[in-house]
């Protein structure tokens, strides 16, 4: 569900080429994937809003769900006081598009963090990333993982290493051609190499596991 343009981001070219210095392990891949492609996004809500309609679901169904269930608003536009709204007044119309009554009330708790200012995104660019994740986790139904990922598809912030992803740990034993998957520990010793680059190598590990990519 985490968002990607297919465009070209220059502003990552240089760390991409500092990290292919630290690590020509990676730098193969790098040279193999090509050039990264996130753009950071402002939609803070929507992005949220869209992860946890995405939990324990297909990223195919989920994105048809929340198609549905952008279009009880005006304009598409589920703002946290038109969501608070609502799922308060009449959370039948939001279940009709798939949504179970634990994801009602966690998207109801994300709305009304938001309506109070319990969410401080105008602060986000003086917080440093514990302090955002830590804001989010507040939230039921958000966690780190998805936290981090919100550091990096959306604000993309620099250094993030999530270590208890799946797809990060498995991209790390192919790339040192490890036996087992490493343990979030060894990811975070591993990782140490690729500071302060750490969002751009773990983006490039995910690439790797696409079948897409070239291999």
């Amino acid at each position: 569900m985490w968002f990607e343009d297919s465009k070209v981001c220059p502003q990552r070219n240089a760390a991409a080429r500092a990290l292919a210095k630290s690590d020509p392990k990676l730098g193969r891949l790098i040279a193999t994937v090509g050039p990264c492609t996130l753009h950071r996004r402002r939609d803070y809500f929507v992005v949220l809003a869209k992860a946890i309609f995405s939990q324990q679901i297909s990223t195919k169904v989920a994105a048809v769900l929340f198609a549905r269930f952008r279009k009880l608003f005006p304009a598409g536009r589920p703002t946290p006081q038109r969501v608070f709204d609502l799922l308060s007044k009449n959370p039948q119309a939001a279940r009709s598009c798939g949504l179970s009554r634990q994801k009602e009330a966690y998207l109801l708790d994300l709305a009304r963090h938001f309506v109070a200012g319990e969410i401080p995104t105008h602060r986000f660019v003086r917080m440093d990333d514990e302090q955002i994740i830590e804001s989010l986790t507040r939230v039921k139904g958000v966690g780190r993982w998805t936290a981090e990922m919100f550091l990096i598809f959306v604000l993309n912030r620099p250094n993030v290493l999530p270590v208890d992803d799946l797809g990060l740990r498995k991209g790390i034993q192919n790339l040192l051609k490890l036996k087992d998957l490493p343990t979030p520990g060894q990811c975070t010793q591993i990782g140490r190499r690729w500071h302060p680059h750490r969002s751009l190598a773990t983006w490039y590990l995910w690439r790797s596991l696409d079948k897409k990519a070239p291999q």
